[in-house]
């Protein structure tokens, strides 16, 4: 064993409940991609999504728990914390799009929302991925790579968003510009959380290569 594994704790259980959390929130944004895609059985996959969010609310309680009981963390604290409550906001954002959705009443989603929509599932593999690089960071740079691109794809969410409103404020409905306004800002909302959730990887991979 080298020097720099006798310094660093080897207690791995935050990994693996990171590489858990990121796991869901990347099936949740496959599921909303889903939802926009193919706008039938609502309810059902907003329920699928719910669930997802729940157990990744368990997950985030468990990180909390093992973060108050481990006296020295492979990480920092505020690391961690700041790497679980940004990962919860991406999911809390994804079902919220899809409560949305449901609740609303709305008929069909449009372009704007599947492109959003797949703009947060590709985000959301490309932090699967980091998540899984900060376990032993041989290569940070490749955590920085992954983490690049979800910030090149939060500017395509916001041009996507600015399209999207102007769009809408072509039309008269005033209650559906309303919903859809908010549906659309609730989408862009995850890719901004994302956003955050690479920004605390680089800095993982950064303090810690």
């Amino acid at each position: 064993m080298g020097l720099r594994e006798l310094l660093i704790p080897q207690d791995r259980a935050f990994f693996d409940l990171f590489e858990q959390q990121a796991s869901i929130v990347a099936e949740a944004a496959s599921k909303l991609v889903d939802l926009t895609e193919d706008f039938a059985n609502v309810r059902e996959k907003r329920q699928s999504i719910e669930a997802l969010e729940h157990k990744g609310d368990q997950v985030t309680h468990n990180i909390y728990e093992q973060l108050n009981r481990t006296f020295i963390t492979p990480l920092e604290p505020e690391e961690i914390s700041r790497l679980a409550s940004t990962l919860d906001e991406v999911l809390d954002d994804i079902d919220g799009s899809a409560e949305k959705m449901l609740y609303y009443g709305i008929s069909e989603t449009d372009s704007h929302m599947i492109e959003l929509a797949k703009l947060i599932s590709l985000q959301a593999l490309e932090i699967e991925g980091a998540v899984k690089g900060i376990r032993k960071l041989k290569d940070p740079r490749l955590v920085e790579e992954r983490c690049i691109e979800v910030n090149r794809l939060e500017n395509l969410a916001d041009d996507v968003l600015a399209h999207a409103v102007t769009d809408l404020f072509r039309t008269e409905n005033a209650v559906a510009i309303i919903k859809l306004k908010d549906i659309y800002e609730e989408l862009e909302q995850a890719t901004d959380n994302c956003e955050d959730v690479a920004n605390v990887l680089s800095d993982i991979a950064i303090r810690h290569s």
